[in-house]
C-alpha cells in the first residue's frame, strides 16, 4: 500500500460537478493498493499517517501531528500510485490491485482513519474525480508499507 500525503490548508473532491468531500486544515491522503497485498498493514499505515509530525509548532518546527492539531482528513483512492513507467511511454498498471479487491481495502482504510475521531471525508472509489487543494508548505510525503514495515 502507498499513501501520498499532502499537508493542506483546504482540499475538496468533486464527482460529476458535485463536491463529495471537503476539508479545511489537515491532510489529503491519496491511497493505492498493490496486487496480492494483504490488509495486515492497514492499521499501521493509518496510525503512521495520523501521527506523522507534519504541522508546525509555535517555533515553526514540524513537531505536531494531525491528531495534535485536531486536523481534518480527506482520503481518495488512486490506483495510479502503482504505475510502472520503466518501459515505453505508457504507464503500466499490472502492479495495481484489481478494482473489486482494492475497493474493499479502501473501505477498510477509511474505517481505520474514522477510528481517530477526526473529521474525515473521502472520494468515491472508481469515480472520475476532480481534486482541488492548497498544498501548505508545500509538504508532500510518500508512505510505502513495503519500505516501512517489511523486515530487511
Amino acid at each position: 500500500m502507498r499513501l501520498l500525503i499532502q499537508r493542506v490548508s483546504q482540499a475538496s473532491v468533486m464527482v460529476d460537478n458535485k463536491i463529495v468531500g471537503q476539508i479545511g486544515r489537515g491532510l489529503l491522503v491519496l491511497c493505492g493498493f498493490k496486487k496480492d497485498e494483504m490488509n495486515s498493514n492497514l492499521g499501521k499505515m493509518a496510525e503512521k499517517c495520523l501521527n506523522l509530525r507534519l504541522f508546525e509548532d509555535e517555533q515553526g518546527k514540524m513537531n505536531l501531528s494531525l491528531l495534535d492539531i485536531s486536523g481534518e482528513l480527506l482520503v481518495v483512492s488512486q490506483f495510479t500510485l502503482y504505475a510502472n513507467c520503466r518501459k515505453g511511454r505508457r504507464p503500466g498498471f499490472d502492479n495495481s490491485m484489481p478494482p473489486d479487491e482494492a475497493e474493499k481495502m479502501y473501505e477498510r482504510l477509511i474505517k481505520e482513519f474514522q477510528m481517530s475521531g477526526l473529521k474525515m471525508e473521502s472520494g468515491i472509489f472508481g469515480a472520475k474525480m476532480d481534486i482541488a487543494l492548497n498544498n501548505d508548505g508545500p509538504v508532500t510525503i510518500m508512505l510505502d508499507d513495503e519500505k516501512l514495515f517489511q523486515s530487511k
